[in-house]
């Protein structure tokens, strides 16, 4: 069992940055695959960003590539999410999530979520 705190949402202007957190408990945090979902208001979640359990093969989808970066502290039980240069079609909520299998985990069926954070991006 692992249990995920997401954290750091926000409202900030077009062209801002925020960083997420995501706090993870429970089992050892270093045996799973972390990323980040997001879902706006009337579409369908989408993966955002992954990572390997130790800090390897970073993935960004397109729509973020340049702006956004996963990175993860094993130490701290951490994942993180740095957002720059945000756009306002970067509003959603950002959704935390691990599992021990990394093509489970980008096919959005994580066994563990986070309950969300709000960004909203104003123009």
């Amino acid at each position: 069992q692992v249990q995920l705190v997401e954290s750091g949402g926000g409202l900030v202007q077009a062209g801002g940055s925020l960083r997420l957190s995501c706090a993870a408990s429970g089992d050892t945090f270093n045996a799973y695959a972390m990323a980040w979902f997001r879902q706006a208001p009337g579409k369908e979640r989408e993966l955002v960003a992954a990572i390997s359990w130790n800090g390897g093969s970073p993935y960004s989808a397109d729509s973020v590539k340049g702006r956004f970066t996963i990175s993860r502290d094993n130490a701290k039980n951490t994942v993180n999410l740095q957002m720059i240069s945000l756009k306002p079609e970067d509003t959603a909520v950002y959704y935390c999530a691990a599992d021990r299998n990394r093509v489970r985990l980008v096919r959005g069926a994580a066994g563990y979520w986070g309950q969300g954070t709000q960004v909203t991006v104003s123009s």
